[in-house]
């Protein structure tokens, strides 16, 4: 099926009241969308967060994604930044699927490293607590964040033999 079709299907499903959770075919459709798009970006000024992401998305068998250089720093002042950042990024490529990572709310909230199709919408996200609590490198968490968000949707890591 389709992936806008499944789309519908499950908005459908909770707009008649008889949706009860997620199904394979969704979670497959997920994971074909990301496996199959032409351009995946990540947005932010440095070249910090696309290494690690293309190293973690190399782990899982995925693409790599391209780095969009836009100072994301504006997003900051919104109520969820790593989401706005996404969408500064849906909004300034024609990328089929945008990786954006950033403060999950107020500060102190912690981290959030979002996975979005080209019309904005939510794929996956992973996230991690404060750095003040984790107290990770940034590349380490963001590998972590990464790696959250594919197994959310049931990606494997590659064995290193393969």
């Amino acid at each position: 099926m389709v992936f806008e079709e499944i789309i519908r299907r499950a908005y459908m499903e909770s707009f008649t009241g008889i949706r009860r959770g997620d199904k394979e075919e969704e979670i497959l459709a997920i994971q074909n969308y990301i496996k199959e798009a032409k351009e995946i970006v990540v947005a932010n000024k440095k070249n910090i967060k696309p290494k690690v992401i293309n190293k973690c998305l190399r782990d899982f068998g995925i693409g790599e994604v391209k780095h969009l250089k836009i100072d994301t720093d504006p997003a900051d002042l919104s109520r969820t930044p790593a989401i706005t950042k996404g969408l500064m990024a849906v909004d300034q490529s024609n990328a089929d699927v945008v990786i954006a990572r950033g403060r999950l709310g107020i500060p102190g909230s912690g981290s959030m490293l979002v996975f979005m199709d080209n019309k904005g919408r939510i794929l996956t996200a992973g996230f991690s607590s404060s750095h003040i609590v984790h107290r990770k490198s940034l590349e380490e968490a963001v590998y972590d964040e990464t790696k959250m968000a594919l197994e959310k949707i049931g990606f494997k890591k590659l064995n290193k033999t393969q």
